[in-house]
This record gives structure tokens, C-alpha cells and sequence, in this order.
């Protein structure tokens, strides 16, 4: 990352360029109407460039943002916190993890604001722990996101409108993140396949699943298997048309290359399709 870009980081996270521009716009058409200066043509040349360089400052900020998310060092301390809560984890296990937590991130990026709710108690052991840094957590997030997210233990679909609907967004664009059909999952993303897969206790264990399966517990096993595709189900309280808003979303058009390709290979863990 530039020196530009970092403090490109910085500045968007305090400053509304956007908010400037309009201020500017709006003294140049109040000077104009009460006879201070006259209104020429070529201000429309200067509104037309102005729009389009604010639109290309947005696109550029959210680029450099998602590839903070992905690369920025996270505090080693949230590793030991994780190993000690969950001492039979190894160290790649932890890595994992600390990746699932990226992928978290990148979904509160993408849902600009709204609720995203995480659904691995893994993760959530990271997170919760991020948060308890004060200060040095909430300039990670102004930096990295642009706001600091609503914190909400893990969970899984229930009765709450607001979390079923943070829980969509979050499976959207971690489907999204690993070019996975949303609605018909061949395969979990990281995020959801990780306390399966670590056999974290009480965690929450997802298959991608159709209406067929149910959700009952594995033989010999007390844990409940969420499917995938109940985040599209109806019967859930909440926005389940189109993913808590997701697919509504203008910006959706940028990251929709997951319609096209659901057993494509990321960064994310396609190993991890079944949480076993």
C-alpha cells in the first residue's frame, strides 16, 4: 500500500469529501444568486468533472479498503486468546480463523453499515477480542471499513428479523467472496464451514444443503446442521428475497461473478465445502 493510499485511508474515514463538494457547489450557486459573482457555461465542465472525480474517489477508497481488510496485520494477541479458549487448535488452524475474521470484514465493507452478524464462534472468539483493544480496534475499523460495526455474539438464524438479516448479508458476500451461488451452494465459504471443521464445541456447524436435508443432528452428535440454503428461506423473519438487501444494492453488479461460477477456487477455503 502507498503512502497515498494510507492516507487516502485516513482522511476518508474522517473527512466527507462528498459533504465539501456540495458545500463548495452550494456557496458557488448562492454567490451566483445573490449577484456576487455571474454563473458561466463552463461551470457545467467543472460539475461534470467534479462528479465523475468523486465517483472514481469512492471506487478507489472501497478497492484500497478491501485490500487493507485482506492484508493488514492483525494484533498477535488475538491468536493466543483463541488458543486459549480453544487450546486443541493448532497454529494453521488459527490462521484459518484469522482469515474467517477477514472474510467477516470484507462482508461489513460490502453491506456499507448495515448489521452483519458473524455465524462461527471461532471467528466471533477473534472478534470479541479485537474489540476489547479500545481504540487501537476502533481506528482499525475507521481505517479499514469506514465505521465501527455493531458487535453481536455468534449466531444463527432465529426469531430476530435485525440478525437474520445481518446473517443473509454476511452469507451473501461470503458466497460473493468465493464465487458460490448464494441460493444454490454447492459448498460453504470459509466463513461458515469453520467450527465444523475445527470441531470448535458448541459452535455452529452449516452444510449447503437443500430444504431435503432438515436440520437434525449428525449420528452420535448433540449439534444442530444449519443448511446454506435457509438463508434464502421464507420462512425466517427478515429480508429473505434478496439477502437483507444485498442483492438490491448498487453496488451488487461489482461483485456478482458468483452467478456465473459456484465451484470456483478462492482464497477463502473451497477445501471446507461440506465442515467436515
Amino acid at each position: 500500500m502507498t503512502g497515498f493510499e494510507y492516507l487516502l485511508l485516513k482522511l476518508s474515514a474522517r473527512i466527507s469529501l462528498t459533504a465539501i463538494a456540495l458545500a463548495l457547489w452550494g456557496l458557488a450557486l448562492l454567490g451566483a444568486l445573490a449577484g456576487w459573482w455571474d454563473a458561466q457555461w463552463r461551470w457545467i465542465v467543472y460539475l461534470i468533472f467534479t462528479l465523475l472525480a468523486l465517483w472514481a474517489l469512492k471506487r478507489w477508497t472501497h478497492a484500497v479498503r478491501e485490500r487493507f481488510v485482506r492484508e493488514s496485520a492483525f494484533p498477535q494477541i488475538l491468536k493466543r486468546r483463541l488458543r486459549d479458549t480453544y487450546p486443541n487448535l493448532s497454529p494453521k488452524d488459527c490462521e484459518l480463523v484469522e482469515r474467517g475474521l477477514r472474510q467477516f470484514f470484507v462482508a461489513c465493507l460490502r453491506s456499507h453499515g448495515n448489521f452483519v452478524a458473524v455465524p462461527s464462534k471461532a471467528v466471533d472468539t477473534l472478534w470479541h477480542t479485537f474489540t476489547q483493544m479500545g481504540t487501537a480496534y476502533e481506528d482499525w475499523c475507521r481505517d479499514a471499513l469506514g465505521f465501527v460495526p455493531e458487535y453481536a455474539p455468534a449466531m444463527a438464524l432465529g426469531k430476530k428479523a435485525h440478525n437474520n438479516d445481518g446473517l443473509r448479508r454476511t452469507w451473501y458476500w461470503s458466497c460473493k467472496d468465493e464465487s458460490i451461488r448464494p441460493r444454490t451452494p454447492s459448498r460453504l465459504p470459509l466463513l461458515f464451514a469453520l467450527d465444523a471443521k475445527l470441531a470448535i464445541p458448541d459452535g455452529f456447524h452449516y452444510l449447503p444443503g437443500t430444504a431435503a436435508d432438515g436440520r437434525k443432528p449428525r449420528p452420535g452428535s448433540n449439534t444442530t446442521q444449519h443448511l446454506g440454503t435457509s438463508f434464502c428461506d421464507l420462512g425466517y423473519s427478515g429480508n429473505a428475497e434478496d439477502f437483507g438487501g444485498c442483492e438490491s444494492h448498487p453496488d451488487k453488479s461489482r461483485h456478482s461473478d458468483g452467478d456465473g461460477n459456484d465451484d470456483g477456487e478462492s482464497d477463502g477455503g473451497g477445501d471446507m465445502g461440506n465442515g467436515d
